[in-house]
């Protein structure tokens, strides 16, 4: 059997990254104060006989800064476009206009806000999970490494969980500014 080596950090620190990067889509889609048209990525339409994401039935615009407007493409797919975002859990009401769907976003009450921050919360945790399992893969790997000495290990453990805690950090801080959006009246 050849001897097994030691993780690559780069890569490890690819995959920490890859969890942030997966935190900030979910925060896209938390709705504070203005709107973003990431508000509406998680919306699947029934359409030609299966689920797909709002972006491939229409295109979703900004037009003020409480509206969100979808374009749909097919006039036939108007009417499951308007029940795939009232049906999505926003919190929105969304009204046809021709081949428009308007979605105007209500003013977040306090108990709203809260709740989002709750589930901004809860995102970040999920990322800092995945953070702790890439350490984990990492430590696991360190230990099997059988062609580096007991100080080598000992160190790249060390960096391994210094990687950790700075992705960890980048998470929280992540947190703390959507929190902060979020709670802005």
């Amino acid at each position: 059997m050849a001897d097994q080596e030691l993780p690559d950090l780069k890569e490890l620190e690819r995959r920490m990254e890859g969890a942030l990067n997966a935190l900030k889509t979910e925060f896209g889609g938390l709705r504070t104060g203005r709107a973003s048209a990431n508000l509406l990525e998680p919306v699947m339409v029934s359409a030609y006989g299966s689920e797909m994401p709002l972006n491939q039935v229409g295109t979703v615009n900004v037009p003020e800064s409480r509206m969100l407007a979808v374009q749909v493409w097919d006039k036939t797919m108007v009417g499951a476009v308007e029940k795939a975002i009232r049906d999505a859990g926003l919190g929105v009401n969304p009204v046809t206009d021709g081949q428009t769907v308007r979605v105007p976003l209500p003013a977040l009450t306090e108990e709203r806000r809260k709740e989002l921050a709750k589930l901004a919360a809860k995102y970040a945790e999920t990322a800092r999970i995945a953070v702790r399992n890439v350490r984990r893969d990492g430590m696991e790997a360190v230990k099997k490494a059988s062609g580096s000495s007991e100080d080598e290990q000992k160190k790249f453990s060390e960096d391994i969980q210094k990687l950790t805690d700075v992705w960890v950090k980048k998470v929280d801080e992540a947190l703390a500014a959507k929190e902060e959006e979020i709670m802005q009246v």
